[in-house]
């Protein structure tokens, strides 16, 4: 259910940015650059909150796939939710 709900997320996403906004953040640089500067503080984050067992995920729920201890659905999950809110900060930005 995860990684249905990963999935819905990051399509939700990528939808709102290229076609009802049309921010196209997605295709910019400076998103990817933003979320390399991200990337290692969510690894950071995921890692210890799973290894220490604060976070738990049904292994039934998950891929599989681990990165610095925690599901791999997490990062989409993360990118899904940095692009959303970008995306509407975009949006709600006044236009020059």
């Amino acid at each position: 259910m995860y990684t249905l709900l990963t999935s819905c997320a990051l399509v939700l996403a990528i939808v709102l940015d290229l076609y009802i906004t049309k921010s196209k953040l997605i295709l910019r640089r400076g998103l990817w650059v933003a979320y390399a500067i991200i990337l290692p503080f969510q690894l950071l984050t995921n890692g210890w909150l799973t290894i220490r067992n604060i976070v738990q995920y049904n292994h039934g729920e998950i891929i599989g796939v681990r990165l610095c201890g925690a599901p791999i659905e997490d990062l989409g999950f993360g990118f899904a939710l940095i692009l959303l809110v970008l995306t509407i900060w975009w949006r709600a930005a006044p236009k020059k």
